[in-house]
């Protein structure tokens, strides 16, 4: 119980009881707390109704003004259980309210301006009466992300009074009505984003006068480039639009808007690829814009220098992902105000303008990339004070990189990726005050990287990210590496060191992620190397060699272990099972033999596994069939920061926009051979990729059955062992697979014709095994399957092997011989009588040749010859007379 009396807390206005275990019965015992305005009550363990009691009686909270019940259990009585005549500010949000909830539930709350039901994912439909209490001061509406019916727009409008309306991802469909909502004439706010409505805006849009922000993002609706519909309001300041389809109106719109905004977010509208679109005619008449995201639309030709002429406060312009062309032309004007400017992903080429750093003094974050710009980096950045973000990567930007860019700038993130850009990198640039992400990678970078004498160089804790991957450097790795003590994540791949990995790396006690791939190291892998935060780790087409080291043992955070194309050996050891963050391992084209360990088995995040091209040896563990192959979002590292919030200042009639800034420009990306190719895996795909690997071993026995439980499998492949036994019929239970590879194997018995449930295979191959009987019913994605998926099986028929089943023998009946290795028979046959014949000829002139060199055996011989006929003829004469003197005796 909790008395307020015993406190001396009776006069007490704000009680704050959040993020506590209190439940039903701790809360129904408040006392003395009469004189509260303010209960905020959120994310403890309330659940049902609320019954607060003072005493063994109910608990008059008559001056209570704001209820917070956010985060708890409550279900729809708990308005039934508040009597709060007083009451300005209900919030319920992420609760258990479910199906319907009527506007008489809140009749009781006379004096409600503000109901917040967001994030009750089971309401179902909000009935609105007529005749309610409520409908007459209600100012503020809240029911993002539950599942309304469009009705909802229909009887809205009698919420007279209604200033905010918030319906964000509540599953809307169908176009908007032409009545109820468009009757409040005093709203201001209305947000119908991340929805399925469609068509045009009707006519009626235009009463709304007083609305001042408008949100109507990721629908289906079609806006004219004029933007009519929203002339006449004349109070708009916030217009976000993104995700909608712009449209080319059937008659030319001259009209000025009558609006002044300050916020517009156009991005992703979807255009026709063959519209080549000029910028919308109606920004060309704003004049205080302060955000303008036009980004990934089709919108051609120059970059428009007006757009920041007229717009001299402008703060933010996101053109990205255009189809800009010719080089970049900017106002002649000074602006002080432009902090974040992005025109990458477009067709600019050209010199990177040197005027762009005293046009723009106070840039914070440019983003360049993906253009086609080429020469040298401008010098003048190094001298733009404020600039923490500079992107210039994936252009064709060549020489070298001005030292004072990275040591003399304020950057904190400079990237520089798949440029031309050439030189050695000095490791000083490494102590540059602030500097906390360097991507070089996918340039011409060269020589050996020279070693610092760290006693009196000191690297700053602010770099975490260094990229120096696909360059040209070699030598062994630099030692010093190891005291850049807060490093989170480091790629040196696909260069040219050599030698071993440095005993200075297992320093790195943050490191999360490390790529050494595609080298020439070799040895073994440090045993001290076990960062305690260590998630990623790539190590993948070197010359390591040795067994898996214990320095991984019971990194409970490891994520990804690629060690494919090295020399390892051994057996994988039983310590794998300590890895229960495991999700990708990849030891392909390495050296282990051995059992696949059943520890392998209690590893519940796993999702993708390549043990292919090794000597593993005895049977597939039947309890891989028990792993979930779960979607993992760990797989991913943190993608780069998305676009920004926007805040109000009403104090002094403000927005503010709120920036999120990269926080990676690092990917994780797997490779994994699936479908007969070899593909790369990264972003959310990856997250969403299962697949199993054991192809090119030893493996014998039976396929185990229970594999057919891996329901969110996508590819699996047995190829090239020594398994027997059927294919299990189990497998018709792979309903996501797209890749079922059994060939060069020794299985026997039928194909199972439940396999043609399977909708999602795009690739199977039983090729080169022993089976027989009838192929699979050509329909569904069997249908796609030709003959080379089922050759090498002699007993198999079919039309596509062009075998009739009807007239094919039985397996103890008809020749093994393959139809290519009869017509090989033939051949044989033909070869051995010529070679015989020849021989033979060679032979008798080879005896001849004798007797006549030879008189001694010439004699010998020829007296053979004589006593052969001279026996031949008595024996002839002696038959003869036998033969007259049995006919004259017969």
């Amino acid at each position: 119980m909790i008395d307020g009396t015993q406190l001396r807390l009776t006069n007490l206005e704000e009680l704050n009881l959040s993020a506590n275990l209190f439940r039903n019965n701790t809360i129904s015992f408040l006392e003395g707390f009469s004189s509260l305005k303010s209960l905020t009550l959120w994310n403890n363990h309330l659940q049902g109704s609320l019954d607060i009691k003072d005493g063994g009686r109910k608990l008059e909270l008559a001056h209570l003004e704001e209820l917070n019940l956010n985060y708890n259990l409550f279900s729809n009585s708990v308005f039934a259980s508040l009597k709060l005549s007083n009451l300005k500010s209900l919030s319920i949000i992420d609760n258990q309210l479910k199906g319907s909830i009527d506007t008489k539930d809140v009749d009781a709350f006379t004096n409600l301006r503000i109901l917040d039901m967001r994030n009750n994912e089971y309401l179902k439909d909000f009935v609105i009466q007529k005749e309610s209490n409520a409908s007459s001061n209600l100012e503020e509406i809240y029911l993002d992300d539950s599942h309304l019916n469009t009705n909802i727009l229909q009887s809205i409008g009698v919420f007279v009074s209604l200033k905010t309306l918030s319906l964000r991802e509540t599953g809307l469909i169908g176009p908007l009505p032409n009545q109820g909502w468009c009757d409040l004439r005093n709203l201001e706010v209305l947000d119908v984003s991340e929805n399925a409505l469609e068509g045009m805006l009707p006519h009626c849009f235009n009463n709304l006068t007083s609305l001042r922000e408008l949100d109507i993002s990721g629908n289906h609706f079609q806006i004219p480039l004029s933007f009519a519909p929203f002339a006449n309001l004349s109070n708009l300041k916030v217009l976000s639009s993104d995700e909608n389809k712009m449209v080319m109106e059937l008659s030319f719109y001259t009209s000025v808007p009558k609006f002044q905004l300050k916020f517009i977010s156009l991005s992703k509208c979807i255009t026709s690829q063959q519209l080549n679109l000029e910028l919308p005619a109606f920004l060309y008449y704003q004049y205080d814009l302060r955000y303008v995201d036009l980004s990934q639309n089709n919108f051609s030709g120059i970059v428009q220098t007006w757009l920041l002429e007229n717009n001299t406060k402008l703060e933010v312009l996101f053109l990205r992902g255009n189809s800009f062309t010719g080089p970049v032309s900017l106002p002649p004007t000074l602006n002080i105000k432009l902090s974040s400017l992005d025109i990458s992903q477009n067709i600019l080429q050209g010199q990177i303008p040197t005027n762009m750093c005293s046009l723009f003094p106070h840039l914070r974050r440019l983003f360049l990339s993906k253009n086609a710009f080429e020469g040298n980096i401008p010098c003048c950045l190094s001298d733009m004070k404020h600039l923490s973000i500079l992107d210039l990567s994936n252009n064709q930007l060549s020489g070298r990189v001005p030292e004072e860019l990275i040591t003399k700038s304020s950057l904190t993130i400079l990237r520089l990726s798949n440029n031309k850009l050439s030189g050695n990198v000095n490791p000083m640039i490494f102590n540059a005050k602030g500097l906390s992400s360097l991507y070089l990678d996918g340039n011409n970078f060269s020589g050996e990287m020279t070693n610092v004498d760290v006693s009196t160089f000191e690297f700053p804790p602010s770099l975490t990210e260094i990229n120096l991957g696909n360059n040209k450097f070699y030598g062994n790795l630099p030692r010093w590496i190891g005291n850049v003590s807060f490093l989170e994540r480091l790629a040196l791949s696909q260069n040219d060191f050599k030698g071993s990995i440095p005993m200075e790396f297992c320093n790195l006690n943050d490191l999360e992620y490390l790529d050494l791939s595609e080298n020439n190291l070799f040895g073994s892998i440090p045993s001290c190397f076990s960062s305690p935060s260590i998630k990623y780790v790539h190590l993948h087409e070197n010359k390591l060699s040795g067994p898996l080291p214990i320095a991984f043992y019971n990194s409970s955070s490891l994520v990804t272990l690629d060690l494919r194309g090295n020399n390892l050996t051994g057996s994988i050891p039983k310590w794998i099972g300590t890895l229960s963050s495991l999700s990708v391992l990849l030891l392909k084209d390495n050296n282990f033999h051995g059992r696949i360990p059943v520890q392998l088995c209690t590893l519940y995040s796993l999702s993708i596994i390549d043990l292919s091209q090794n000597m593993f040896s005895g049977l597939i563990p039947s309890c891989l069939g028990s792993l979930t192959l779960p979607m993992e979002g760990n797989k991913i590292l943190d993608s780069v920061g998305s676009g920004p919030s926007l805040t109000e200042d009403e104090l002094n009639g403000k927005l503010n926009v709120n920036y999120f800034n990269p926080n990676s420009y690092v990917e994780e990306v797997i490779e994994f051979t699936t479908k007969s190719g070899f593909y790369s895996y990264g972003g959310n795909i990856l997250a969403y990729m299962s697949g199993i690997d054991l192809s090119c071993n030893n493996l014998t026995g039976h396929i185990p059955p229970e594999l057919g439980n891996l329901s969110e499998i996508y590819s699996l492949n047995l190829s090239h062992n020594k398994l027997t036994g059927v294919i299990p019929s189990s497998f018709s239970k792979l309903q996501q697979i797209e890749s079922l590879d059994l060939s060069y194997n020794n299985l026997s018995g039928e194909i199972p014709n439940q396999l043609v449930e399977l909708n999602s295979l795009e690739v199977f191959s039983v090729a080169y095994n022993n089976l027989s009987g009838s192929i699979p019913e050509p329909k569904a994605q069997f249908e796609t399957f030709i003959e080379n998926s089922y050759e090498g099986n002699p007993f198999l028929c079919g039309d596509i092997l062009h075998k009739s089943c009807s007239k094919t023998d039985s397996p103890s009946t008809i020749s093994t011989v393959p139809k290519d290795k009869g017509e090989d028979g033939l051949l044989d046959t033909y070869d051995f009588c010529v070679n015989f014949l020849v021989s033979y000829v060679v032979a008798l002139l080879t005896f001849f040749v004798v007797l006549y060199i030879n008189p001694y055996w010439r004699r010998a011989w020829f007296s053979l010859i004589g006593k052969c006929i001279t026996t031949c003829r008595y024996s002839n004469v002696g038959n003869f007379l036998a033969y007259r003197i049995f006919r004259q005796y017969v």
